[in-house]
């Protein structure tokens, strides 16, 4: 946990779930940069105006906000769940009723009148277009829309995202290597439709989904195509048969729990991502493919906290390797640990992964156990067993 200095005051600020041995702030200089703007240039409206926070990582923006001046409760809207639970979280460390922030997922509707816009920018530019066309018709000529990034994150494509769909933008000049984004509302610019989600055919090399149709919502990894990770996946997962309740944890699109739901109809499959995006694009993908008659559980959640300990015989995991620009194995370790509590005895974790992540140490420090079961020059199928 860490203090964030603000003209308004300081906030204590922590990444959810929080871990003593995470190094990693809960904000970066983007964030700082355009919080010292709003307190210095005075961009929020003084009339009652509720801004809207978009992108807001670990409640940095909102939480900071809602310390400050703004006339009424800041609102968030995030694709992440984690982000979400640390915004609540640290309202509660710094005092501040949780209702002083309403939270929004990605999926749901957005504000009818924006006053005030405030964007960070996403690693994924389909987010970012994704969330532009869901906003744009509630901005209004007087609008203030301000973005924030790290020089790394915003880039000319970013710019014209923002012209092409909201209006003329600039940008500041870059302080800690941060910059401000701009952008005012151009009330007769009419944008072209919004092209998420994407719906496109797997290739012959994806199993049993070969030929079948994946839908993505804008900000899932690989959106636009098969990655090769999950493509060789798909050819070396388990051949299981009879009833067993299954979790494809970190779905994604949801491609790898649709397969086993289509090669093992008797298997009760549970999808779980922390983005909302993933599970809705998982939950499309599903229904896409498998025969109406089957039901499936799609959970947004902090890896497998919902599901009951020795309630799952197997879990099938690509775990992230990132976490916005940094490199980690948090998330993956967090990923296995659950898998160990949630699986029965005998249960079974399958793992894909870069072979240079070395998660055979880890596993088998875990569960005692880690065997190859399947692996090329680039990657490797791992399992451990539940003793």
């Amino acid at each position: 946990m860490n203090r964030l200095t603000t003209s308004w005051g300081d906030v204590s600020l922590a990444r959810f779930p929080e871990d003593p041995r995470d190094t990693l702030r809960a904000w970066d200089a983007a964030d700082e940069y355009l919080l010292r703007h709003l307190q210095e240039g005075g961009s929020i409206p003084s009339e009652p105006s509720r801004p809207v926070v978009v992108g807001d990582r670990w409640g940095a923006l909102a939480v900071a906000l809602a310390a400050g001046p703004a006339p009424t409760a800041p609102v968030q809207i995030s694709d992440s769940f984690l982000g979400r639970q640390a915004t609540l979280a640290n309202l509660v460390r710094n005092g501040i009723d949780s209702s002083a922030v309403e939270l929004l997922s990605s999926r749901d509707t957005v504000p009818e009148r924006i006053d005030v816009l405030l964007v960070r920018v996403p690693k994924s530019l389909a987010l970012l277009e994704d969330q532009l066309h869901r906003l744009a018709p509630a901005v209004h000529a007087g609008t203030v829309v301000i973005g924030t990034g790290m020089v790394s994150e915003i880039h000319t494509s970013t710019l014209r995202l923002f012209e092409r769909i909201i209006g003329p933008t600039k940008t500041s000049l870059a302080v800690k290597k941060a910059r401000l984004i701009f952008c005012t509302p151009d009330p007769e610019l009419r944008p072209a439709a919004n092209p998420w989600p994407l719906r496109h055919a797997l290739p012959a090399d994806a199993g049993v989904l070969a030929g079948r149709t994946v839908t993505n919502h804008a900000g899932v990894f690989c959106a636009d195509r098969l990655d090769i990770g999950t493509r060789f996946f798909l050819r070396h997962l388990p051949r299981h048969r009879g009833a067993e309740h299954v979790v494809d944890l970190g779905c994604g699109n949801g491609v790898v729990g649709t397969a086993v739901a289509l090669a093992n109809p008797e298997a009760e499959v549970t999808f779980v991502d922390e983005s909302y995006a993933a599970v809705a694009s998982a939950e499309a993908t599903f229904h896409e493919n498998v025969p109406a008659d089957r039901t499936a559980e799609f959970l947004v959640g902090d890896s497998l906290s919902r599901l009951a300990t020795g309630s799952i015989d197997l879990v099938l995991n690509n775990p992230p390797f990132h976490s916005h620009r940094a490199t980690t194995d948090t998330t993956a370790r967090r990923m296995f640990g659950d898998a160990r509590r949630a699986l029965r005895p005998g249960g079974e974790l399958w793992v894909v992964g870069n072979r240079h992540l070395g998660y055979h140490v880890r596993l088998g420090r875990l569960f005692g156990n880690c065997e190859v079961m399947a692996s090329d020059p680039k990657f490797v199928v791992l399992r451990a067993i539940k003793r």
